[in-house]
């Protein structure tokens, strides 16, 4: 990531996370739920682009701040994408995780288009032996 570029611990205001989900390609929560969880967050940061003041990146932690962390909302806008913010991004993350609990459990749903970012971080598929899943209600 160059100089153009701040990484900021923190969540960005919800105005800001439900741009980046959407602009990202990423589902929208509703308004209400979004400001319900993004403070909710174990940690979290955020990427502004100097120039524009523009909040371009972001990632949070859910945690019991023991074991079992869970990266979520790992986005870039793309415009800004292939610049080293994923990364970074992620890799800070990752380093707030490896000083808190060494050794402990970090798993995270990646989309295709993540998969070769995550596997750079150590990131493997679980696939036989553990599948993701998630509960589908009826809207």
């Amino acid at each position: 990531m160059d100089d153009s570029y701040r990484l900021e611990a923190g969540s960005p205001p919800v105005d800001d996370y439900l741009r980046l989900r959407r602009e990202a390609g990423l589902s929208e929560p509703p308004r209400e739920q979004a400001e319900r969880g993004v403070g909710g967050a174990w940690a979290s940061v955020k990427v502004i682009h100097r120039p524009t003041g523009e909040t371009v990146g972001m990632g949070r932690v859910i945690s019991d701040g023991g074991w079992y962390f869970h990266i979520v909302d790992m986005a870039v806008l793309p415009a800004h994408q292939r610049r080293g913010i994923g990364d970074a991004v992620l890799a800070a993350l990752l380093a707030e995780i490896d000083a808190a609990a060494p050794g402990a459990y970090v798993n995270l749903l990646g989309d295709p288009p993540g998969w070769r970012l995550y596997k750079r971080h150590g990131f493997v598929e679980t696939a036989p032996g553990t599948v993701g899943m998630r509960r589908v209600l009826d809207s």
